[in-house]
């Protein structure tokens, strides 16, 4: 006897299909897939550009010719001259529901006290495992490439680029990522400098260049082990933050913060208005009238109406007096 299914039966048949279906999609790409051939084929992971497209739609930029999210040098450069903390990023960016996942801190850098921006240039580094070695190599001579190695994501690089590096926190008997001349290069190309999950070495002629990066720790040539170059421009896991590749990535003395490209325009207008916010609240102080719950709780008029439209516009007439 044939049994037909309600229809509300084939509605939830048909979504678990779809999510199913999704879920094996996304595992495909994030978790040791390859992929069809491209620039970076010999990878374990690498986005296609439609697949790019898919994991960054909501970008309002423009795109390189892999996929990845182009924001303007004009906008990087406000953002520096602007001197955006990353605590200030965070602030804005909690206003999204992006908190925590999007920031690491714990950092140390060759130059403290100088910021380092720039849009998200990612490659994940494994140790190496001769199964999975063997597989890249095939895969390799299958699309008629070679293995990419180091050398070949740093030349990779362009102008403004930040290479976002997950070397898995590895610093005594990992491979460090690189040493004072590559790192030079790199700070030459891209006018920005590195974030290494991972040690690197020759820390003081690095820092007499004037190359600012970010890293875990410094680890001398003879105490090194070796690492294989697993994925290009995917999301990575550096410390407690996922970046992904186009992202706006920020460091400073309190850690560094990734910022989708869609957000990157409301983190540049929140921080203006918190700043201005902080300056009206420290004028308000410091005419000595005010009660701090008066400034700082919740504001009577015509102090809220002052307040506001401060915020809004800078305009020092609306400054307190």
């Amino acid at each position: 006897m044939k049994t037909e299914l309600r229809p509300e039966m084939k509605k939830r048949i048909a979504a678990c299909y779809r999510q199913v279906t999704m879920n094996a999609f996304v595992l495909s790409v994030l978790v040791f897939s390859f992929v069809r051939p491209g620039p970076v084929s010999a990878q374990v992971h690498e986005f296609t550009r439609e697949q790019m497209e898919i994991f960054t739609a909501l970008n309002p930029y423009g795109r390189f010719p892999d996929g990845r999210p182009m924001i303007p040098d004009a906008v990087i450069d406000s953002v520096r001259n602007l001197k955006i903390q990353t605590i200030e990023a965070l602030e804005a960016l909690a206003m999204h529901k992006y908190n925590n996942s999007q920031f690491d801190g714990g950092w140390q850098s060759l130059i403290p006290g100088e910021k380092i921006v720039g849009r998200a240039f990612t490659v994940q580094f494994m140790p190496p495992r001769p199964d999975l070695q063997e597989g890249i190599r095939n895969m390799a001579k299958k699309n008629n490439t070679m293995p990419v190695s180091k050398s070949a994501t740093i030349d990779m690089l362009q102008k403004n680029d930040l290479a976002v590096i997950d070397l898995y926190g590895k610093v005594e008997g990992g491979l460090p990522y690189v040493g004072d001349k590559l790192a030079y290069y790199i700070w030459k190309t891209t006018g920005t400098g590195f974030i290494v999950d991972g040690g690197i070495y020759f820390l003081e002629t690095m820092a007499q260049s004037g190359i600012q990066a970010f890293y875990r720790g410094g680890s001398p040539l003879t105490n090194t082990g070796s690492a294989i170059v697993t994925g290009v421009n995917i999301p990575v896991r550096i410390g407690d933050a996922v970046v992904m590749p186009g992202d706006l990535v920020i460091g400073d003395e309190d850690g560094i913060v990734a910022v989708p490209p869609h957000l990157v325009s409301k983190v540049i207008k929140t921080t203006i208005m918190n700043r201005r916010r902080d300056v009206w609240i420290k004028k308000a102080f410091d005419l000595g009238r005010y009660k701090s719950s008066e400034i700082y709780g919740r504001m009577q008029e015509p102090l809220q109406t002052q307040f506001n439209k401060y915020r809004e516009t800078g305009d020092p007439q609306y400054l307190p007096k």
